[in-house]
């Protein structure tokens, strides 16, 4: 089997999806660590900024890396179309299942 082509938009959608879980993850840890650090009571608004940004990275850290895996995903079904097209594509060998 050779795979000539892959659907740009579904591509992006799955791997949108797998890398706004990723920053999910990610944007799990940042908030974790900005509650934990301890911030020197002389940092005055840089400690509020700081403690804003570790609540808020559990919700755009998903966000971009959603949105920057589903464009990238894009790019890549697209320019592997191309290239799929010059040189014919991947070979794949698949195993007959019990489904």
């Amino acid at each position: 089997m050779v795979l000539k082509r892959i659907g740009p938009l579904s591509c992006g959608k799955i791997t949108g999806l797998l890398y706004a879980l990723i920053g999910l993850v990610i944007g799990a840890v940042f908030s974790l660590v900005s509650m934990v650090v301890p911030i020197p009571p002389e940092a005055g608004t840089q400690a509020a900024v700081a403690r804003l940004f570790g609540a808020g990275a559990v919700i755009w850290l998903p966000i971009g890396y959603g949105v920057a895996g589903f464009v990238g995903a894009i790019i890549a079904a697209a320019l592997y179309n191309v290239m799929a097209g010059l040189v014919g594509g991947v070979h794949v060998e698949l195993e007959g299942g019990g489904s």
